[in-house]
C-alpha cells in the first residue's frame, strides 16, 4: 500500500462495503482475486504463493480464487463455504468485501455477509443466463435493502464476447428485478479470469461503453444510503470520568443510527419521554458541531436525566415506533427447526430483552418468491415472517426505513448461539 494511502486522507476516505453473490462456479472468488491483483492490493509474495499452489495442483493458470477461499474444504472443492472478508483501498475509496457462498444450504451465510453491505455484486455465467440462484440472491439482496446492485455477466470469453448474449441476459434480469424493490441496478460484461472490464477496459468488447467494475465501485454514490432524516441515537454507555478535570461530566456514548444531531438541538429521551437540549457532541479527537450516521460520539445534555444503556435519544417531533409486538422477516440459522412459542434473547441496537415467538405467519419460497402458508416448519436457511412478543418495548423503525434500528438477532439462552437474524416490517 502506498504512503499516499497511509496518510490522514486514508482515514477520511469513504468506506464501501460490498458483497458478492452468484451460483456455484460463476467466478465470485476469481473476480475478487482479479480485483485485488489488478488494483495492486495484494503483495507480490501472496501472488507467488497462489501461483505456486496453482502449479502444484496442475492448473493451467494462476487461480486467483485461492486469495479468498481460505478453508481447506473450499480449496479442495473449488467453492466458497463460509463468508470471507477482504479489505483493500484505492486512492479514491476504502473497501470491505464479503465473499459469500452460492449454495442454497448457505443462505444464512449470504444473509450474514450482505447485512451491512452498501452494494451487491451478482454474478451470472454468460453461458447459463439468469437461473434460479440468480433470482434467489437478487431476492435476498432486495429483502436486505441493499441500495445498489451490480450485475456482472461473467465468462464473456466463453461466448466469444457476443453483445447479443449480454443484452438478452440484461433483458431477462430486468424483467425479474422489476417485481422487487431493488433501487439502483448496473450491468457489466466481464471476464474475471482474464480481467476484462474488471479494473481495465476490455479491447474484446468495444461495443460496451460503460465503466469498468473498479471505476463503478469507486464512484457509486453511497453518502445518501444512510437515513439522515430520522434522528436515532441508541445509548451504548454512560461516561462518568470521576476526576477533577471532568468532575461533573456525564456523557452518553454510542453510534448515530440515523439523522443528524447538532449542538443546541431539542431532543427526547426514550422510553422515559424526558426532554432536553444537546449541550455538546464529543469525539475522540475533540468536540464537533454535528454528528450523523455512522459516527461514534458522546452526547452531553443540558439537563440531568437518568439515561442508561438501551435508551434512545431522538427528536421531539420525530420518534421511533415503541411496541412489544413486532412483525419480523427472519432468516433461520439453526440446525433445529423453529418451534412456535419458543423463547429467545432478542438484541436490537443496544437493547437486550427476552422474546417469544407468538405466531409463524408464513415462510417464503426463495425460488419463486411465493408465500407458503400451509407449511410453517422453519428449517435452517428458511426465510419466514413471524410475530414476536418482547418483555420490554423496543424502540424501532421499519427495516426499509432504517437498517440500523430495523434489524434484530435472536439468541438461544442456553447455548448463547445466534439462531436468527431479522428485519422488522
Amino acid at each position: 500500500m502506498s504512503t499516499e494511502l497511509n496518510s490522514q486522507n486514508y482515514l477520511d476516505m469513504d468506506l464501501l462495503r460490498f458483497t458478492t453473490a452468484g451460483s456455484v462456479d460463476d467466478g465470485k472468488s476469481t473476480l475478487i482475486g482479479r480485483l485485488l491483483y489488478d488494483s495492486k492490493s495484494i503483495f507480490e509474495d501472496q501472488y507467488e504463493a497462489v501461483k505456486a499452489t496453482s502449479e502444484k495442483r496442475g492448473e493451467e493458470y494462476v487461480n486467483l480464487a485461492l486469495l479468498t477461499d481460505g478453508l481447506r474444504a473450499e480449496r479442495e472443492q473449488g467453492i466458497t463455504i463460509d463468508v470471507a472478508y477482504r479489505y483493500f483501498a484505492t486512492p479514491k475509496r476504502k473497501f470491505i468485501i464479503a465473499d459469500t457462498p452460492g449454495h442454497i444450504q448457505y443462505t444464512r451465510n449470504m444473509v450474514t455477509g450482505a447485512s451491512t453491505a452498501n452494494l451487491a455484486i451478482i454474478l451470472i455465467d454468460a453461458r447459463k443466463g439468469v437461473i434460479e440462484q440468480t433470482m434467489r440472491h437478487t431476492f435476498i439482496a432486495s429483502l436486505l435493502r441493499i441500495p445498489h446492485v451490480v450485475v456482472c455477466v461473467n465468462k464473456m470469453d466463453l461466448v466469444d464476447f457476443q453483445q447479443d448474449v449480454y443484452e438478452k441476459i440484461k433483458k431477462d434480469y430486468e424483467a425479474f428485478a422489476s417485481k422487487l424493490e431493488t433501487i439502483d441496478i448496473h450491468f457489466l460484461p466481464i471476464s474475471a479470469l482474464n480481467g476484462d472490464n474488471v479494473v481495465d477496459r476490455s479491447p474484446n468488447m468495444p461495443w460496451y461503453e460503460g465503466s469498468t467494475l473498479l471505476h463503478l465501485l469507486e464512484n457509486v454514490h453511497i453518502s445518501s444510503d444512510q437515513n439522515h432524516i430520522d434522528c436515532r441515537f441508541p445509548v451504548q454507555y454512560v461516561i462518568r470520568p470521576m476526576n477533577n478535570e471532568y468532575h461533573d461530566y456525564r456523557g452518553f456514548a454510542g453510534r448515530v443510527a440515523g439523522g443528524v444531531f447538532r449542538k443546541g438541538d431539542k431532543i427526547t429521551v426514550l422510553p422515559s419521554g424526558f426532554n432536553s437540549t444537546i449541550k455538546s457532541i464529543d469525539t475522540f479527537t475533540g468536540e464537533v458541531e454535528e454528528a450523523f450516521a455512522p459516527m461514534s460520539v458522546t452526547i452531553t445534555l443540558e439537563d440531568e436525566i437518568d439515561i442508561s444503556r438501551g435508551d434512545m435519544i431522538a427528536r421531539e417531533n420525530n420518534q421511533p415506533h415503541v411496541s412489544q409486538d413486532i412483525d419480523i422477516m427472519i432468516c433461520w440459522f439453526n440446525n433445529k427447526p423453529l418451534q412456535p412459542n419458543a423463547k429467545f434473547v432478542i438484541r436490537h441496537t443496544t437493547r437486550e430483552a427476552r422474546a417469544i415467538i407468538k405466531e409463524i405467519n408464513y415462510k417464503v419460497d426463495i425460488n419463486t418468491l411465493h408465500r407458503i402458508e400451509d407449511d410453517k416448519t422453519i428449517n435452517m436457511n428458511d426465510i419466514a415472517r413471524v410475530r414476536l412478543r418482547t418483555t420490554v418495548p423496543l424502540l424501532f423503525d421499519s427495516y426499509s426505513r432504517n437498517r440500523n434500528t430495523g434489524s434484530i438477532i435472536l439468541v438461544d439462552e442456553a447455548t448463547n448461539e445466534t439462531v436468527a437474524a431479522g428485519m422488522i416490517i
